[in-house]
């Protein structure tokens, strides 16, 4: 299926500012971006996308499910593609670098907590924040 016919099926218009963000999500090296990045994206590409267009889309997609929201420590938002499957974050506090990981362990052990005291978990997001392991070499590096 076609971009332009996938918005459409979702109940939004395929406008130029909505394909082109969806694709700068789908062909992006980095998974997780902020409005400010797409922004920037753009500036680059010379596409004429104002901020709070930029901010009304990637609200849009979000209600859509097309994208998922994460608020990081960082303060802001970052958004990444909704492509089915949990997964959780570790996130750099030095460089803001931003790990996603799968482990069944913690899966299985959250359901089996949740269960002993009664709870139905709908949803859940797992974030680690610490250093990776380039600022955790960068660090010691200057501490000599």
């Amino acid at each position: 299926m076609n971009k332009a016919s996938h918005l459409k099926d979702i109940g939004l218009k395929a406008t130029g500012p909505r394909l082109k963000i969806l694709e700068l999500f789908e062909n992006s090296v980095l998974r997780h971006l902020s409005a400010e990045d797409v922004y920037k994206k753009m500036l680059t590409e010379e596409m004429d996308i104002g901020l709070a267009t930029i901010y009304r889309v990637l609200t849009q997609f979000e209600q859509a499910g097309i994208l998922v929201r994460h608020h990081f420590e960082s303060g802001k938002a970052v958004y990444e593609l909704n492509q089915g499957g949990h997964h959780d974050h570790m996130v750099c506090m030095s460089c803001g670098k931003v790990t996603e990981f799968f482990e069944p362990k913690i899966e299985s052990l959250q359901d089996r907590i949740a269960e002993q005291h009664g709870f139905a978990i709908q949803d859940h997001a797992l974030y680690l924040y610490g250093e990776c392991a380039e600022c955790q070499k960068t660090h010691s590096s200057t501490a000599i």
